[in-house]
C-alpha cells in the first residue's frame, strides 16, 4: 500500500473519530441532568483516551464554532439551545450599542456593554436578556467566528498618543501597534487591519495599512466608505483582456446577421449631459390603433457571456455606484463608455422592444427582436426641456432637427401614459435628489436639489413600459427570470401610519388590506398643503423596499401584475441576466431547456442583485452626506429656513430647501420637558410648545463633521 493511501486512510480515521466526539459530546450535554458540565466531566463521559484527546479538542472546538456549544465561566460547558442562546451575525454598530441577527431573521440589540469586543460580520452566539424597550434585547455569549479585520476610521490624538477612532464605533479609540510601516497624521482617514482581539472594542490592536488623506475633505471619506463596503474601483486583469479584446474588434458587419436592421428609423437618446453610459434609445410611430413605442437597448448580452470573467465580475458588483461626480461602473469603461453606449451616429448592436399601445396607453401587443440601430443624437433631458416648452434657442432646434416630428409625438404619447398611471391609482410619491458640484480640487462647492423635467418623466413612462413587456413575455412563456418586486407595506408599518395621520387630523380611507389606491388618496388629500411633504415621507416610509425575485410577485407602488429591469444592462446585473434569457426565448429555446439552463441562475441573480443595490445605496447615500457636511462647513454661524423633515426621541431633524438636512438635538433645545409623538412630534410640557413634523424652523448651522457625515443645527432664536 502507498505512503498516499495510507494518508488517506489516517485522515478518513481522524475524521470519523472527531465526527464520534462530537455525537458523544451532543448526546451527553443533552441527556445530562444539569444545563452545565466542566469541561473535564464532559472528557471523562467521553472517555477520552490520551491518544485520542487531539480529537476531543477538535470534535469541541467545532461544535462551538458552529454554535452548538457554549464555553461559560469556570470552564463549565453546555448546550446553547438548552441556555435559550442563538446564531447570528453582528450586522451594525453605533457608538454606543450594536445590532445582530440571528440566522431565523430575528434583530437584537445589544448594549455596548455586552457586544464582547465583538465587530460587524463577526458570527455570535447571542444570550437574551431581560428587555427595555419590548423589543429582543441580548449579550454576546461567545464569538463563533471572525468576520472582516478590517475598518476604516480616524486618526485623533489623545492624552499624549495617536489612536485609531473607527467609523463603525465612534466613541472608540483602538491602540495603533508599534513599528507601523504606513505614515500616518492626526486628523488622516485610514484603512486599518485588527491585529489583535479584546474582550472590548478598546482592547483590540490595529495597524494602519493605507491612509486615504485628509478626514476634512469628502473626497478621502468617500475612499474610505468605498473600502468599509468592500468596493473595489479597479477590474481584475483578466476582465480588462476580454474588454480591451471586445473594444479592439469593434462593431463587425456580421453580427448584423439575424438582426432586424432598425437604422432608417429615427431613434434617439435622452440623457443627462453628463452621461457617457447611453444603453437606452426611443422611437414612437403613430399607428391606425394608437402608437408602436420603441425601446432599443444596448445589447450587452452579445459581448458578456454567461460565466465569462466580465460576466462573473458582473454578478459580483451588481450595479454601477454613482456619487459626487464619479462613478464605479459594474462593466469597464471600454463597454460601459464604448462599444455598449449608444453614441449618435454610429452602429449599435441592440435588443429592442416593440410596444402597440392604443389610443388610452393600454398595452394591446408587444414583441422582441435583436437589432442594429444607429442613433440619430444623443438628446439632452434639459435641451429636450426646452423645446417642450418652447424657449429653446436655434442652435438647439437645430441640433434635433433630425428627430423633430419625434419629439411632439413623444411628448404626447407620455401624457396619455401618465393619464393611464393615474386612472390605475398609483401612489404619486415625490422625492429630492441632490446634485452635487464639485470644484477642479474634488471640493463639494454646492448642492442643489436634482430638477426632473418633462423629459424625464417621457423616459421613465417608455422604460416602464419596456420593463412591463419584457415581464410578461417571460411570465406568458414561463420561463425563469429576474424580476422587479415590491410587495405591500407590513401591516405593523401601516398601522403606525394610520395612527400618525389620525394624530395629525388628516383624513384617510379605512379598509382592511391596503392597495395602492389607499396610499394614493392619502396623498391626495393633502397634495399642494403645507402638510404635503411630511405625510409623503411618511407614506414612502411606511412602504417595502423593492428588490429582485425569482417569482412574479408584482409591483406594488407602480400597480403592476409584471415587471422586471430591462432597460439598463450596461449598469444594473438583473438586466443583463434577462437580456440573456430574452435571447435564447428569441433563439427558440423551448420551456423545458430554459428551466434547466436558468433555474438556478435566476435565484442566484436575484439574491446577489438585491444585495448589491442595498450596499451601492448604502454606499451612495453616506458619501453623499460627507459631500454635503464638506459643502457647510463654509456656513457655519449662518441662518437658514428650513423644514422639520423627521422627528426621534433626540431631537429633530432640520432640511434645507437644497436637501441639505442636519440635527437639532434635544439638548439644544429652550429649556423644558418634552415628550415624544412617535414620529410626529417634540412637544415642551409644561407650554405645550410642539416641533412638528412639515413645521417650517429657522436654524443656524453649528457644527460640521465632514468625517461622519453629520450637520448639526440649532434653533435660531434671533435678538
Amino acid at each position: 500500500m502507498s505512503k498516499k493511501s495510507d494518508k488517506k486512510i489516517s485522515l478518513h480515521n481522524a475524521k470519523s473519530s472527531i465526527e464520534s466526539y462530537k455525537n458523544k459530546i451532543v448526546t451527553f450535554l443533552k441527556t445530562y441532568n444539569k444545563n452545565t458540565m466542566t469541561i473535564a466531566e464532559l472528557e471523562k463521559k467521553c472517555r477520552t483516551k490520551k491518544s485520542g484527546r487531539n480529537d476531543f479538542i477538535k470534535a469541541f472546538d467545532e461544535l462551538r464554532t458552529e454554535g452548538i456549544v457554549v464555553m461559560r465561566k469556570g470552564m463549565k460547558t453546555a448546550l446553547a439551545e438548552r441556555l435559550n442562546m442563538h446564531v447570528g451575525k453582528i450586522t451594525r454598530l453605533s457608538r454606543t450599542f450594536g445590532f445582530a441577527m440571528t440566522d431565523d431573521g430575528t434583530e437584537y440589540f445589544i448594549p455596548g456593554k455586552c457586544m464582547l469586543g465583538a465587530m460587524p460580520d463577526d458570527r455570535v452566539l447571542i444570550a437574551d436578556i431581560p428587555s427595555r424597550s419590548g423589543e429582543p434585547e441580548g449579550e454576546i455569549a461567545d464569538i463563533l467566528e471572525f468576520g472582516s479585520n478590517k475598518m476604516t476610521g480616524t486618526i485623533e490624538y489623545t492624552e499624549g498618543n495617536l489612536y485609531l477612532v473607527p467609523d463603525i464605533c465612534m466613541n472608540t479609540h483602538i491602540i495603533i501597534e508599534k513599528g507601523n510601516n504606513v505614515p500616518f497624521s492626526r486628523g488622516d482617514k485610514v484603512l486599518a487591519e485588527i491585529t489583535r482581539r479584546g474582550k472590548r472594542h478598546a482592547e483590540h490592536k490595529v495597524r494602519i495599512i493605507l491612509v486615504f488623506g485628509s478626514s476634512e475633505f469628502a473626497s478621502s471619506c468617500a475612499e474610505s466608505i468605498l473600502a468599509l463596503h468592500g468596493v473595489e474601483k479597479n477590474f481584475p486583469d483578466d476582465v480588462l483582456k476580454e474588454a480591451h479584446k471586445i473594444e479592439e474588434g469593434g462593431v463587425q458587419e456580421y453580427s448584423f446577421n439575424n438582426r432586424e436592421d432598425l437604422r432608417y428609423m429615427p431613434i434617439f437618446t435622452i440623457d443627462g449631459a453628463e452621461s457617457k453610459d447611453l444603453d437606452d434609445a426611443v422611437s414612437v410611430q403613430r399607428t391606425e390603433k394608437g402608437y408602436l413605442l420603441g425601446v432599443h437597448i444596448a445589447d450587452v448580452s452579445h459581448y458578456v457571456k454567461g460565466n465569462s470573467a466580465l460576466d462573473k465580475e458582473a454578478l459580483k458588483r451588481g450595479t454601477s455606484i454613482y456619487y459626487a461626480d464619479k462613478v464605479i461602473p459594474m462593466l469597464p469603461k471600454e463597454l460601459s463608455n464604448g462599444i455598449c453606449s449608444l453614441n449618435p451616429n454610429e452602429n449599435r448592436l441592440t435588443l429592442s422592444a416593440f410596444i402597440e399601445l392604443d389610443k388610452d396607453g393600454d398595452m394591446i401587443g408587444y414583441r422582441f427582436c435583436k437589432s442594429v440601430i444607429k442613433s440619430r443624437v444623443k438628446g439632452i433631458y434639459s435641451e429636450i426641456n426646452r423645446i417642450l416648452d418652447g424657449t429653446a434657442d436655434d442652435s438647439i432646434l437645430a441640433k434635433y432637427d433630425c428627430v423633430a416630428e419625434e419629439i411632439p409625438l413623444i411628448d404626447e404619447l407620455a401624457d396619455i401614459l401618465l393619464a393611464k398611471k393615474k386612472r390605475r391609482h398609483a401612489p404619486e410619491l415625490e422625492t429630492v435628489e441632490s446634485k452635487l458640484i464639485i470644484n477642479e480640487n474634488g471640493v463639494c462647492v454646492d448642492v442643489l436639489p436634482r430638477e426632473r423635467g418633462k423629459s424625464e418623466r417621457i423616459i421613465e413612462e417608455f422604460m416602464l413600459c419596456a420593463n412591463e413587456a419584457a415581464a410578461k413575455l417571460a411570465r406568458g412563456k414561463n420561463v425563469p427570470f429576474v424580476y422587479r418586486v415590491h410587495e405591500a407595506p407590513p401591516e405593523e408599518k401601516i398601522t403606525q401610519l394610520c395612527a400618525t395621520l389620525t394624530k395629525l387630523n388628516i383624513q384617510y380611507p379605512h379598509f382592511t388590506e391596503v392597495k395602492p389606491v389607499h396610499m394614493a388618496e392619502i396623498l391626495d388629500n393633502v397634495r399642494d398643503t403645507e402638510k404635503f411633504e411630511s405625510v409623503n415621507m411618511m407614506v414612502l416610509r411606511s412602504m417595502s423596499k423593492a428588490k429582485y425575485s425569482n417569482e412574479p410577485l408584482g409591483h406594488f407602488g407602480l400597480v403592476l401584475d409584471d415587471y422586471a429591469h430591462f432597460t439598463s444592462p450596461i449598469r444594473r446585473y438583473p438586466d443583463l441576466a434577462i437580456h440573456r434569457i430574452i435571447t435564447d426565448i428569441l433563439a427558440g429555446y423551448d420551456e423545458t431547456w430554459l428551466n434547466k439552463r436558468y433555474s438556478g441562475f435566476t435565484v442566484n441573480a436575484s439574491e446577489k442583485s438585491s444585495s448589491a443595490e442595498i450596499r451601492a445605496v448604502s454606499v451612495e447615500r453616506e458619501c453623499e452626506d460627507c459631500y454635503k457636511a464638506e459643502y457647510m462647513k463654509q456656513y457655519i454661524g449662518e441662518s437658514f429656513t428650513a423644514k422639520i423633515s423627521g422627528v426621534t426621541e433626540y431631537g429633530f431633524y432640520a432640511e434645507l430647501p437644497n436637501s441639505v438636512e442636519g440635527l437639532v438635538h434635544i439638548r439644544s433645545l429652550p429649556e423644558g420637558e418634552y415628550d415624544y409623538s412617535e414620529p410626529v412630534a417634540l412637544t415642551e410640557k409644561f407650554s405645550g410648545f410642539s416641533y412638528e413634523l412639515g413645521n417650517t424652523v429657522q436654524v443656524i448651522c453649528a457644527e460640521v463633521n465632514v468625517s461622519e457625515g453629520k450637520i448639526d443645527f440649532v434653533l435660531d432664536e434671533g435678538d
